[in-house]
């Protein structure tokens, strides 16, 4: 991985792993997640240039745990939010909105995004 990620840690033991494909702790058993370098980050990253990226998740590829750019799944996410006025005041809520993964693609499924990363 690029000097964005220092690697990966548990969630539960704060137990500290190189970045590899693995997915929960070797101790606990708590899930994995990507431990960022913020500073190298915030040198690159800015709010313009997540604008500037294609309408998908791809935009946000500085700040997925992968590296090199999207080669499957470039249409992946960036679905729509659906304000759900009716369940939401029956929740007592008045902006309530539901994410639309039923229009995601390549399968129309939600399982599109979590496969293409």
């Amino acid at each position: 991985m690029t000097g964005k990620i220092k690697g990966l840690k548990c969630r539960e033991c704060g137990r500290a792993y190189p970045a590899d494909p693995i997915h929960v702790c070797e101790m606990c058993f708590g899930p994995l997640e990507v431990d960022y370098n913020y500073d190298v980050i915030k040198q690159t990253l800015t709010r313009e240039s997540i604008e500037k990226g294609p309408p998908s998740l791809w935009r946000y590829i500085d700040l997925l745990p992968v590296e090199g750019r999207a080669t499957v799944g470039l249409d992946a996410g960036y679905t729509p939010l659906v304000h759900a006025k009716n369940l939401g005041a029956q929740l007592g809520l008045d902006e309530l909105y539901i994410k639309n993964d039923t229009v995601n693609h390549p399968t129309l499924s939600f399982k599109d995004r979590v496969v293409s990363v």
